[in-house]
Formats: structure tokens, sequence, C-alpha cells
């Protein structure tokens, strides 16, 4: 085993990646020799450190979509989040290292349109050596715009098989997409959903901090109120309320003036 490969293997370890890549990967590697093995190191390594990153979720979708296009050549490869805050369930374009506005353009299914309604649901790759001969794309006209052939998307799995959304990528002429190809796809795609649920998981964490550090500041601001001004507890939280209100300030702003002026008070 080469030392890059040990390096893969350690860095897909500490990303979450499953034993069954691993292997995938090795076949990989005795099939079809250092070309696609170095593939494999860009794309999964880049994303491997970006799921211990800091980035933001946007930052992040970003770097996926350029390290997938850079390694794999396609003319255009985008990434779809499904969205389970609505009702029905969307599908919105996040990310795309595409700059042509009819790519770009805010875009959003239902998840029984298209073809990335089509993988998300199925929970499979969908193959299509020709978008404008395929009744599932149904954007065709946009295609024809951008010179779009051949398409390849898969889904982003977690580990207890759910789908957050897909990765799609097109090609500027007729292209059959090998399994190695898909392997290395599904690959990304996977490593992907770890990444981006480990940044979802960061931002509540950070959410769940602050807000309990606001609230340990009210309730020390309120301590501060009852006693020099003699409130009860309901009286106080009402008053720095109303200031917030009466300001438009953030609460925590105000608790952060009244804890202040208690330290300058004492000096």
């Amino acid at each position: 085993m080469s030392r890059g490969f040990k390096r893969l293997i350690l860095g897909c370890m500490n990303a979450g990646v499953e034993k069954h890549e691993y292997i995938l990967y090795m076949n990989v590697v005795e099939k079809f020799g250092p070309p696609i093995y170095d593939q494999y190191i860009k794309a999964l390594m880049e994303i491997s450190r970006a799921i211990t990153s800091d980035l933001f979720l946007e930052d992040l979708l970003k770097l996926i979509v350029m390290v997938t296009a850079k390694v794999t050549g396609v003319e255009i490869c985008s990434l779809w989040l499904i969205d389970d805050n609505e009702n029905p369930p969307k599908i919105r374009l996040k990310a795309t290292q595409a700059f042509a506005p009819e790519y770009v353009k805010d875009r959003s299914l239902d998840l029984n349109e298209g073809v990335v309604g089509y993988v998300a649901t199925h929970k499979k790759p969908l193959l299509i050596k020709n978008v404008l001969r395929n009744r599932k794309f149904k954007e065709k006209e946009m295609a024809r715009k951008l010179g779009l052939v051949s398409m390849a998307g898969v889904p982003l799995k977690l580990k207890d098989d759910k789908v957050i959304g897909v990765l799609n990528c097109f090609t500027a002429k007729p292209h059959d997409f090998s399994d190695t190809e898909i392997n290395l796809l599904t690959a990304v795609a996977n490593q992907a959903a770890v990444a981006i649920l480990n940044t979802e998981l960061m931002v509540k964490t950070r959410v769940i901090q602050e807000e309990l550090e606001i609230r340990k500041m009210v309730e020390r601001a309120k301590e501060i109120l009852m006693q020099r001004r003699r409130m009860k507890g309901d009286e106080a939280y009402r008053w720095i309320q109303k200031q917030s209100m009466d300001t438009r300030k953030p609460i925590r702003q105000v608790a952060e003036a009244i804890l202040l002026s208690e330290e300058l008070y004492h000096k």
C-alpha cells in the first residue's frame, strides 16, 4: 500500500467514510492505475479537509463543485440540496462553478420534477447520454444554449441512507460515464453529505451556544435590575424587552449595557 493511499485512508477515517469505500478506492487503484488514483486523492482529500474546517456552508458547497469539476473535467457541476422546511419539500440549486446566467439563476424543483428530483427520490445515480433526447430532463432550451450533452447525477447520502441532495455533472460532448467515474462521483457526493451535515451541526451548535450566552447575560441583567430598582423577575425582564424595542437594539446589547453600568458602578 502506497504512502499516499495510507494518507487517503487516514483522512477518510477522520471524515467518517465507511470501510467499503476504502475497498472501492483500492480496487480503482489496482484496476485503473495512478491517473484515476490521483483524481481520488485530489478530490476526496480536498473535501476531507473541508469537513474539519470552519468554512461556511455556502463556501463549502462552492468548494465541492469546483473540486469535482476540476478533477472530472466536466463542463458544469452543480449541487442541489433538499429543503425540508418547504411543504411539500423542494430541492434547490445551491452551488455551481458555472457562470452562465441561465444556469446560475435561482432554481428550485419539487421532488417529483426533473432529473434531480428523480435522483433524490430513487436514491441512485442517473446517467443520460443526451439530455436533449431524454424525457426526464426538462430544461432542454437551457441545455441547447449552454451546449450541454451528457449528464450524471448522484445522490448525497448519509449513513442512514437518507438523501439530502444531488450532485449533477454535465459534459459538452457525448460521453459514456464509466463505472469508475460514477464511483468517483458517488464517493465525492458521500463525502459532501458528511461535510454538509457537519457544517450544519456546527452552525446549530454555535447558535445554541449563543442563545445560552444571551440567556445567562439577560438573567444577570435581571438580577441587577431586581436589586437596583426593586423589581420582580418578570418586571425586570419586561423592562429589558421594552428597552430593546424602544432603542431597536438586540436584547443582548441591552443586557450588556446593564452589566457594563453595574461594573462601572463598583469601580
